[in-house]
């Protein structure tokens, strides 16, 4: 009886575990400089190509939207224009990027919990199978009462990058692409979230 006792000591140790872990980085990217070691992966980054022409990226989590990501990279596009002395900018290339990876996990009525601890013996349910009327059910016969059950969980992640040319005195009023890096800023700023203080 001590194998079982550890054994399920073991599980429940290791799901508290891995509960921690996973609350650790529950959190969405919020608006900062995409650098190891922080708190939430993801971020801003930026190159430059030209005087007036820069690479812009945000990268966010699996928690953070693809809407989010967009807007993010739209305010650091801004907020780079005006320290940069220019007034608006214009996107000369766009695109988001989806990263997506999806996971099986088997029912866990299905997975074989009580080890070889109890030799020939397992156990076995009885179930009412609506009109099938009663059904035995055996994790070792292949029944699909459990076994045929699966949780598929799908993780994305969204990067946005745009090549962005920077512009003096009033954006000009014909080019879709162009943006007043004051207003955007105006008008982004609420939504914007940054990294709690440490």
């Amino acid at each position: 009886m001590t194998g079982i006792k550890t054994g399920a000591q073991a599980r429940t140790i290791g799901a508290l575990l891995g509960l921690i872990t996973l609350s650790a980085c529950a959190t969405a990217t919020p608006y900062q400089p995409n650098l190891p070691g922080q708190a939430a992966s993801g971020g801003y980054s930026e190159q430059r190509i030209e005087t007036n022409r820069f690479r812009v990226t945000f990268s966010g989590n699996s928690l953070t939207s693809r809407e989010k990501v967009e807007s993010y990279l739209l305010f650091r596009a801004a907020e780079l224009t005006m320290a940069q002395g220019y007034d608006w900018f214009a996107m000369a290339d766009r695109k988001t990027d989806r990263q997506a990876r999806s996971y099986l996990q088997t029912d866990p009525f299905y997975t074989s919990w009580y080890g070889s601890h109890f030799g020939h013996f397992t156990p076995t349910w009885r179930y009412y199978g609506g009109g099938l009327g009663w059904n035995n059910w055996h994790p070792h016969m292949g029944s699909p009462f459990f076994a045929s059950r699966l949780d598929v969980t799908t993780i994305q992640k969204f990067e946005a990058t745009a090549e962005i040319v920077m512009g003096r005195g009033a954006k000009p009023v014909d080019d879709p692409t162009a943006f007043e890096a004051g207003a955007v800023i105006e008008n982004l700023r609420p939504r914007i979230l940054r990294p709690a203080p440490e």
